[in-house]
């Protein structure tokens, strides 16, 4: 049985060669090995519970990604319980598929995969502005474009230091408590806009998953993320705000049909955005991998990892075209849940991904889970997001930023990358295809920190003033 190093003290425990630096400049070239922490096996009901709380945590995301698409094209709901079903069955194959890496197929690395936020919106607005067959045609497309692009991509693996993952991981956390704080507040202007019994159920929920983590001891501990939920999901109940009775209607069994809208038309001009986002999603891939294996202490050579979870993304969203789904992509979510809990094995995301196959075929299951309130959901989201970002602030930490380059870097990533995220609207007046990229803050935060490194640690040497001169003459640290 294998327990990991409290969490204070995990960054001091971790391998010094995961960053080791290769010259003058910061380098992400990583010593392949194995780590014993990743590749623990635990027994069954540890790794039960462990995958179950990444389930449970992740499982509001296939759920309203489905119900996005079909509230906005009015499907009907066989279609939609087919689409759910397919949803779960490709992110429980895909989590399988990085957790257990076959054939070089997945990072090997305790990676769970979900719908991307922005595929759906991509997905949906082709479904509008043509159909639901040329939507599909243009996942299909864009996971055989990964594979197109992924060998001149891996070539440049290089030029994701650590001022660009941390600066990516900060602002995916930033991101993602706005988006889940949004899905708890409600739509301003709706009846329903910030009800008070709604942001308490959110509250509530944060503050028993922190008063687990803090008094619980052991295995418990490890599990604050799911006990906080589940303490939630029983006050929501007791409080009424839970609805039970859709759980036991409609059938026992279910399973996806492929091509559920028909034969996919192929359109190249419809799925220009999601080409492009192809490249964003590499950019996010990289990032993730490399905090993941830092996260859990595994030395990895990106060149050769990363492609591994981008080969991954790619075939799990072919299957998905196939199946009338967006994009299923790896989540950096379950990021915050292997730091929160210290618990690093891949075979623990495996049985996740065990878990949420028997969901796509279990039809009560799905529903119990859609059946818990968003603000439950939200509130302990919130707390594993916020931890992402707090693993963006010890990469960075790392970064010394007295240094005037990494300063700038930094500074130009936040200023470009922020600005989208808080001031919602700001390129709407920009042509379309600008705002694609403009309008993204995870893009243009992780594309300006690429482009100003390139520019400050690549393409010239920069100036230093003495003292800088001087501490470079001592061993890197960063």
């Amino acid at each position: 049985m294998y327990f990991s190093p409290p969490l204070a003290d995990f960054f001091a425990l971790a391998p010094k060669s995961i960053w080791a630096p290769t010259g003058p400049k910061e380098s992400i070239m990583f010593r392949a090995s194995d780590s014993p922490a990743v590749d623990a096996l635990l027994p069954w009901p540890q790794m039960l519970l462990f995958g179950l709380q990444h389930v449970l945590v992740m499982a509001a995301v296939p759920i309203t990604s489905v119900f996005l698409v079909a509230k906005a094209l009015g499907l009907s709901s066989a279609l939609v319980v087919n689409l759910i079903s397919a949803t779960f069955l490709l992110c429980g194959i895909g989590t399988l598929l990085q957790s257990l890496g076959p054939w070089k197929l997945g990072a090997r690395l305790p990676f769970v995969m979900v719908p991307g936020g922005a595929p759906i919106v991509m997905f949906l607005t082709i479904a509008q502005e043509r159909d639901l067959q040329t939507a599909s045609g243009a996942v299909i497309l864009t996971a055989l474009f990964y594979f197109l692009v992924l060998p001149v991509f891996s070539r440049c693996i290089k030029y994701f230091p650590r001022v660009v993952i941390g600066t990516l991981l900060m602002l995916v956390a930033i991101n993602l408590v706005k988006v889940y704080g949004g899905i708890i507040a409600g739509k301003a202007g709706t009846p329903g806009f910030a009800d008070p019994a709604n942001i308490g159920l959110a509250l509530a929920t944060i503050g028993f998953t922190v008063l687990f983590a803090r008094f619980c001891k052991g295995m418990l501990g490890q599990l604050a993320v799911l006990l906080g939920l589940v303490a939630g999901t029983v006050l929501a109940a007791l409080c009424g705000r839970m609805d039970f009775s859709g759980v036991g209607a409609g059938p026992l069994w279910s399973a996806p049909t492929a091509l559920p809208f028909g034969m996919p038309h192929f359109d190249l001009v419809a799925a220009l955005p999601l080409l492009i986002f192809s490249v964003i999603s590499m950019v996010e891939a990289t990032g993730q991998t490399i905090a993941v294996a830092e996260v859990v202490g595994k030395p990895i050579d990106p060149r050769d990892v990363v492609p591994r979870t981008v080969r991954g993304d790619a075939l799990i969203s072919l299957v998905g075209g196939l199946f009338g789904t967006s994009m299923i992509i790896t989540s950096g979510e379950n990021i915050g849940i292997v730091r929160a809990t210290g618990v690093r094995s891949r075979y623990v995301t495996a049985t996740a991904g065990l878990l949420l196959v028997l969901i796509a075929f279990t039809a009560p299951l799905g529903r119990l889970a859609s059946a818990i309130p968003e603000a439950v959901v939200g509130g302990t989201a919130l707390v594993v997001f916020a931890i992402i970002g707090t693993i963006g602030i010890d990469i960075l930490r790392k970064v010394d930023l007295h240094e005037r380059s990494n300063m700038f870097v930094l500074a130009g990533a936040l200023t470009m990358g922020l600005l989208p995220i808080l001031v919602p609207g700001l390129y709407s007046r920009f042509p379309a295809t600008l705002q694609l990229v403009l309008g993204n803050g995870l893009a243009m935060g992780a594309l300006t920190a690429i482009v100003l490194n390139i520019l400050f640690h690549h393409l010239a040497a920069p100036r230093r003033d003495a003292a800088n001169d001087a501490s470079e003459q001592a061993p890197a640290t960063q």
